[in-house]
């Protein structure tokens, strides 16, 4: 039986996803409780397979992995999310054996949250607008060799809330910190430093330096969709990853309420 499992997680915990020695890694801590709990031998005879291989820092709301097993039983939310840290399980699917979580992906959601610094939103939403299509973003991207630097972008859209954006980019596959480079070009335009012929230029590849990457700790996989893939959890699951949440949503918010008063007293 192949299992895939939806999973969340708090990137600023870990050093990545994919499994590094001595660090602690999302690959890694999943496969220390798969394997801890009878779930799986290892890696390589359960065909552990990860969707999105985020950076440090990068946090989940939606990432997915999966793993052939002959003990599903205790492959449930509320079991595997008794044993981790920092990570929760929020959904399993049984999926066919040749299922694979990244290249089964029809669309992947990235969201960027970015403070408001006086940005003119309309420029950052002119400039959302020239990402959209299929591109060469190697000035937007830490390419790898041999890595085909055209993807393909069907939305990027610029939210507005109360002292803050959200950037959200929507597109097939990305390249290596291709959607944290579109986010701070997008900031640039927010701040009158980019303009909109200066991203079309880099589109065609004519520039002289890539734009830096956006901090990881602002960028979130949102969502992946597949076709014909549900995920189904337990109540007792879920109600564990909210309790997590809530507690480092409350720590959040007072240290930034205690910022702000100190920004407003100065």
């Amino acid at each position: 039986m192949r299992l895939a499992l939806r999973i969340a997680y708090d990137g600023t915990a870990f050093y990545g996803f994919q499994r590094q020695p001595d660090l602690r890694t999302v690959g890694g801590d999943l496969m220390r409780v798969l394997t801890k709990l009878g779930i799986i031998e290892d890696a390589e005879s359960s065909n552990f397979k990860g969707a999105s291989r985020t950076d440090k820092g990068v946090s989940a709301f939606f990432n997915v992995v999966s793993f052939d097993t002959e003990n599903s039983r205790l492959a449930r939310p509320e079991i595997l999310n008794h044993h981790l840290r920092d990570v929760w399980v929020l959904g399993v699917a049984e999926v066919p054996e040749d299922f694979h979580p990244r290249f089964w992906a029809k669309s992947k959601t990235y969201r960027y949250y970015l403070v408001d610094e006086g940005f003119d939103v309309e420029a950052m939403r002119e400039c959302a607008g020239l990402f959209i299509g299929t591109h060469d973003f190697s000035a937007f991207a830490k390419l790898e060799p041999h890595r085909d630097p055209v993807r393909e972008l069907t939305r990027v859209e610029v939210i507005k809330r109360q002292g803050y954006y959200i950037i959200e980019l929507e597109g097939k596959s990305f390249l290596w910190e291709m959607a944290r480079r579109i986010v701070n070009a997008l900031r640039f335009c927010g701040l009158g430093v980019l303009r909109e012929r200066e991203i079309e230029s880099m589109l065609r590849g004519e520039y002289s330096k890539k734009i830096p990457p956006a901090r990881p700790e602002g960028l979130m996989l949102w969502r992946i969709e597949y076709e014909g893939v549900k995920f189904s959890a337990d109540e007792r699951g879920i109600k564990k990853a909210k309790r997590d949440l809530f507690e480092r949503y409350s720590e959040a918010l007072t240290r930034a309420a205690l910022f702000g008063d100190l920004l407003l007293g100065l």
